[in-house]
């Protein structure tokens, strides 16, 4: 499908709210670069994590924490393909069986924030600050169940989540190859893309302040104080796509050009919309900011 439409939104393109949306897109996008990868083990991980955010994968609960939710993942994986697809237009190749391994990393990345069904404690947002190391875990675990996976397929995999740390040194992890550390940074980039190009960021940085405060993040003296800091935090994250993430950022604007014929960066162009807004209210609304922050219902559901 070819859209000319110069005002269309990237959330417009498929219903983003709709796993199974999510996945035949993404599905569209590998054809695009390997029309004969086997796409079976992807669709295995897919479902199974489906089944771990609904309460319905054995022993574990439903998931909890409202803005590292499925849709957050099932974002990442989204923003992931469109990346690696724009980078192989860019003339980056990459084993099959790689791009295999990074979906499937894209889609296990926030699996640490799940609780056991004996963990009955507070909510997985309490794991935020240990989330990608038990991100790791579970795959590994997931891993030597599954007779697809191999060690060295793990390795490949736990260095493409610790890539997704805001504060990890990208450079001094010791990739398998080049190509692994291409597809990385490429979901390093995709976890930040997919959260702050959503069209309900705003409200969803409630979600985050929650969070932040049961796991103990501190720099943030309440709710409205994490708003404005977001602006700088726009800033820093613009920085990090250049020094620690290899610019792949860039790759954006070639999938959405041969996908739907927009030359834009969709992605770029969602997040500033969110930040411009997101300034407004902080700027002209600071004593009820919350009522300017209503899409999705999240007001609503963070006041439940």
């Amino acid at each position: 499908m070819k859209n000319n439409n110069d005002n269309i939104q990237f959330s417009n393109l498929i219903d983003m709210e709709d796993p199974y949306s999510v996945l035949n897109e993404v599905k569209e996008i590998v054809s695009l670069m390997s029309p004969g990868l086997d796409f079976r083990p992807v669709e295995q991980v897919f479902e199974d994590v489906l089944k771990l955010f609904r309460g319905e994968f054995a022993g574990y609960r439903k998931c909890n924490t409202e803005y590292h939710d499925l849709k957050h993942t099932t974002d990442t994986f989204l923003a992931f393909a469109r990346l690696i697809h724009g980078a192989f237009i860019n003339r980056h190749y990459f084993k099959e069986r790689n791009i295999a391994l990074g979906l499937i990393s894209a889609l296990m990345h926030d699996t640490g924030y799940m609780q056991t069904m004996n963990d009955d404690t507070g909510t997985g947002a309490k794991y935020t600050l240990q989330h990608i190391s038990r991100s790791i875990a579970f795959m590994d675990k997931y891993f030597i169940d599954n007779e697809y996976f191999s060690g060295e397929d793990f390795e490949r995999c736990g260095q493409m989540l610790n890539c997704t740390g805001f504060s990890a040194h990208v450079g001094s992890i010791d990739f398998n190859s080049e190509e692994v550390e291409i597809l990385g940074k490429i979901l390093g980039t995709a976890d930040l893309l997919g959260q702050m190009a959503d069209r309900n960021y705003p409200e969803k940085l409630l979600f985050l302040y929650s969070e932040f405060h049961e796991g103990q993040v501190l720099g943030f003296a309440d709710e409205f104080d994490l708003l404005k800091k977001t602006i700088n935090f726009y800033d820093i994250i613009k920085k990090r796509f250049v020094t620690e993430l290899g610019s792949v950022n860039k790759f954006s604007v070639y999938h959405f050009a041969e996908r739907w014929n927009i030359n834009r960066d969709l992605y770029s162009e969602a997040i500033e919309k969110n930040i411009g807004y997101l300034k407004s209210v902080i700027d002209n609304s600071e004593k009820d900011y919350r009522t300017h922050l209503r899409r999705g219902g999240m007001v609503q559901k963070n006041s439940a």
